[in-house]
């Protein structure tokens, strides 16, 4: 038995059905771009305590961490041991920030960051495997920061991005959300 086809009955496009289909378009493109769209660093200019990356980043810090792949497993585990100090007029100090990683498989790697403090509040830094500038800016709790750096993987070298978000809970206690990206596309965090 085989099933009668129903015929496909086919409308003519008035103006009013493309003017429609035209806002229809247009709310559905807006909505996707609304939901690409991340927080800003000023989302949390009223968020407490607040943070300042020269009195936070002063002496000694401790850091622990890990680094997860895109299905999110943990890959690495490390711990950081970081010698901060901060020199200059106020308004336009630079910090000299010395991390020192132990990673869980046994090795280790340095970064040493330049910071300089711009009189608007923002941040700009460099460091020797660092490409370029990083810029930076904290407001409230909060500091975000983008760099692209050389990472050696495999015997050679390749430049991802990083999207690196710091939130001061405490006087001691702050949580780093760092996410890795090469053209674009989630590599870990």
């Amino acid at each position: 038995m085989n099933p009668t086809p129903i015929p496909f009955r086919h409308e003519p496009q008035t103006p009013a059905r493309r003017r429609a289909l035209r806002i229809l378009t247009a709310l559905a493109g807006s909505g996707l771009l609304a939901a690409c769209a991340g927080p800003e660093v000023r989302d949390y200019a009223a968020e407490r305590p607040l943070l300042d990356l020269r009195q936070y980043f002063n002496g000694t810090v401790d850091a622990w961490g890990v680094f997860t792949d895109r299905s999110g497993k943990v890959v690495k585990r490390f711990t950081v041991v970081m010698n901060c100090s901060w020199s200059g007029p106020p308004g336009a100090e630079t910090g000299v920030l010395d991390e020192n990683f132990t990673y869980s498989d046994g090795t280790q790697d340095r970064r040493i960051w330049t910071l300089k403090r711009q009189p608007d509040g923002r941040y700009t830094g460099t460091a020797g495997d660092v490409v370029g500038e990083a810029a930076g800016q904290e407001k409230g709790n909060a500091f975000r920061w983008g760099y692209t750096l050389k990472l050696p993987v495999d015997g050679r070298i390749i430049e991802v991005q990083f999207d690196d978000w710091m939130y001061l809970m405490g006087d001691k206690v702050m949580l780093n959300k760092a996410k890795m990206s090469k053209f674009g596309v989630g590599l870990g965090e």
